[in-house]
């Protein structure tokens, strides 16, 4: 392309856990396709570009953590463009485009890209391209596909205002090779997806794919059978993404792996479990752990509120079996070697950072991949291409294609199908090694709220789980235990049975871990500051720590003044899952809790305690004067913790309620006073998906 006709956009991406690269990533394959040049730079190295000389236009794409903040990559960036000596006009010159992704469960949705957009708004930068908000509670894909599909439309407009009517768009893709048509055409052109037919494809056992379909009628809709109109039509499927590594594997024997390589930026701390013990009955619902780890022999400054992550392993038994799937069974213990290819078409290829040299074959597959992460559609695009079976590979195509969305979402992503699930399922799919560590993302630590305050327990770390697990279904035909809670409950199988915690002893189980410490999820520095806390279930941890460093604050200085302090706890039943029960009696006892309110949801019908309110939010609506007492006039802090699905949303949904009728305002004056809580940091959340 002649450097007149090159057309360059910057892509910034904001990621915490890789999915806003990988989007950008997508982006930039997908430009050289439409006749533009992607510049894709993350927003932590902020020295490598300068938003103040951009001429180009920009795109950014921006995750979400925590309780509505940028991801930590982006800190930096928004810290800069926040400053408040920044001229209206600053960003006057600058026009793009922003995609902001988040989850609509929990209260500060896409507030990351929305904090980002606002700001360059406010120092003149206008859009060429209107803010798309993607929403993981629904499948991000819903929002990605058709943001991405239309940014190139706006990016033609965009450079047709700067340099005149003629643009370079793809008109057409080859759906057998790959092979992409440019053509400088004047004008706007529909957009033309890569399209397969059903039309003459034979099987490679000689039965044609329209034979397979024709009979689809009497087959029941599931992850391996589509029904019509979907197994009749063709299908809209996205490009091949180029493929950008080769693994090979050496003869050697690979060294056992070192984790603390595989997270650098952290420091990694290597402790002991020395006692576990369960604290839900056995007949309960769910099953609640709580182990204590031994820090006393690291650096580890634990507060109350703090949090940490625990690097696990994939279970060995699905590695096992997708090391067999790729008929690598007699080499699971030899080192790979990780290249980029030679004339790879994908921009900034690179051998992934947190893949080490000279790793196993087990070791990458235990320790380095999201093994359980369910497929993208362009990994299913890439899977498909593997695949000999025709009907095989047709359902492969359907489940990326834009008419599969619904099936993709329905049998794929809701269900969590892994790609072992769909290897087993499509048994004609023979991918190589390096697709799947082009395409599965990084194995990612798993996050614990700390139930212990080192006041209270010098050299200790408590802390708490329920052992999730998932049901057998279309594609998996065994349940299965989460990746982490699963391994965490194995190694302390045989001590979790006992009524009081039990000493591990006999080579204690180690874990490798790193603190993630909590800039908001804090006591109040003052101490006379009354708090209410909201958190049912596992949610109760980070109020123990609280509730155990006061008790210690109160008898260590008993001349300071403490606030009121109120707990609303929820739990399905008295008997089977009130956690920390004895400990919450002491906590009322002693005076550290000032008010304890129990709410339980599956009391069998008459008994006590199903007279009371069922949820955390029918207690705060029955409190609701003393609610607003605390938080308006004696400007107390209202803490909530647990699962965002329901709960979070709920809660304040009961506020806004109880803030209209106690104050006598409007729904909306009553969200701007919840706004105003959250602004000043009085309003707090740790919750989670």
């Amino acid at each position: 392309m002649s450097g007149a006709l090159r057309r360059r956009f910057l892509l910034l991406y904001g990621t915490q856990k890789g999915q806003s690269q990988a989007i950008a990533e997508e982006i930039s394959q997908q430009a050289e396709q439409y006749g533009f040049v992607a510049d894709v730079v993350s927003l932590k190295d902020v020295n490598t570009f300068s938003l103040e000389n951009e001429k180009d236009p920009v795109v950014f794409v921006i995750s979400t953590t925590g309780t509505g903040d940028p991801p930590d990559a982006a800190l930096k960036f928004v810290k800069t463009i926040r400053n408040k000596e920044l001229p209206d006009d600053h960003f006057v010159h600058l026009r793009y485009g922003l995609l902001a992704l988040g989850d609509s469960e929990y209260t500060y949705f896409c507030n990351g890209g929305k904090v980002v957009d606002q700001r360059l708004e406010e120092l003149g930068a206008k859009h060429f391209y209107d803010t798309g908000y993607a929403d993981d509670c629904v499948g991000l894909e819903m929002v990605v596909d058709p943001w991405i599909k239309g940014l190139w439309d706006a990016l033609d407009r965009e450079f047709l205002c700067r340099a005149g009517s003629t643009k370079t768009i793809k008109v057409s893709n080859d759906a057998t090779n790959g092979n992409k048509n440019i053509m400088e055409v004047p004008g706007n052109l529909d957009l033309h997806l890569q399209t397969m037919s059903l039309e003459g494809e034979p099987g490679t056992n000689g039965t044609s794919l329209n034979k397979a379909v024709s009979d689809a009628g009497s087959i029941e809709h599931s992850l391996v059978h589509s029904v019509p109109p979907l197994c009749q039509c063709s299908l809209n499927i996205p490009a091949l993404p180029p493929p950008f590594l080769d693994a090979v594997i050496l003869d050697s024997v690979a060294k056992g792996t070192d984790l603390r390589r595989l997270h650098p930026e952290d420091e990694m701390f290597s402790v002991p479990i020395r006692q576990a013990k369960r604290l839900t009955t056995k007949d309960a619902v769910k099953t609640t752990l709580m182990l204590e780890l031994d820090i006393a022999n690291t650096t580890i400054d634990l507060q109350p509120g703090d949090s940490f992550s625990i690097v696990c392993p994939n279970p060995p038994g699905e590695v096992t079996d997708l090391i067999d799937k790729l008929g690598l069974s007699d080499k699971k213990d030899r080192q790979v070697h990780l290249t980029v290819k030679s004339g790879t078409k994908k921009r900034g290829a690179v051998v992934p950072g947190y893949i080490p040299e000279n790793c196993s074959l087990e070791s990458l597959l235990t320790w380095c991949l999201e093994i359980r992460a369910a497929p993208k559609k362009a990994f299913l695009r890439a899977l498909a291409d593997c695949t000999s079976d025709a009907a095989e590979k047709r359902r492969l195509l359907e489940l990326c294609s834009k008419q599969g969305g619904s099936d993709y979402n329905g049998f794929i992503r809701d269900r969590a199908i892994s790609v072992l699930d769909l290897l087993n399922t499509f048994p004609s799919c023979r991918p190589p090694l390096d697709l799947l560590v082009e395409h599965l993302p990084k194995l990612q630590p798993r996050s614990y709220s700390a139930a212990s305050s080192t006041l209270f327990h010098p050299g200790k770390l408590f802390f708490l789980f329920n052992v999730m697990s998932f049901e057998a279904c279309s594609g998996r035909t065994l349940p299965r235990k989460g990746v982490c809670t699963g391994w965490l409950a194995d190694l302390a199988r045989g001590y979790v049975e006992e009524s009081e915690p039990a000493a591990i002893t006999g080579g204690e189980p180690q874990i490798t871990m790193f603190m993630r410490p909590s800039t908001l999820f804090r006591l109040p520095p003052d101490s006379s500051v009354p708090m209410i806390m909201v958190g049912p279930g596992t949610g109760i941890a980070p109020y123990i720590g609280f509730l155990q460093h006061r008790e210690t604050q109160r008898r260590q200085k008993q001349e300071c003044v403490f606030g009121d302090t109120w707990l609303f706890f929820g739990c399905r039943s008295h008997q089977k899952d009130y956690l920390f029960r004895e400990e919450l009696r002491r906590f009322v006892e002693n005076g550290t809790l000032t008010r304890l309110e129990v709410s339980f949801s599956r009391e069998p019908p008459g008994t006590t305690n199903d007279r009371g309110p069922k949820y955390v939010q029918d207690n705060l609506r029955l409190f609701s004067r003393d609610v607003v007492r605390i938080l308006t006039k004696e400007n107390g802090c209202f803490y909530v913790c647990g699962d965002a699905k329901n709960m979070a949303q709920d809660v304040n949904t009961a506020l806004v309620d109880i803030l209209c009728a106690e104050l006598g305002v409007d729904k909306l004056e009553a969200m701007k006073t919840l706004a105003s809580l959250k602004s000043e940091r009085r309003y707090l959340q740790d919750i989670w998906g």
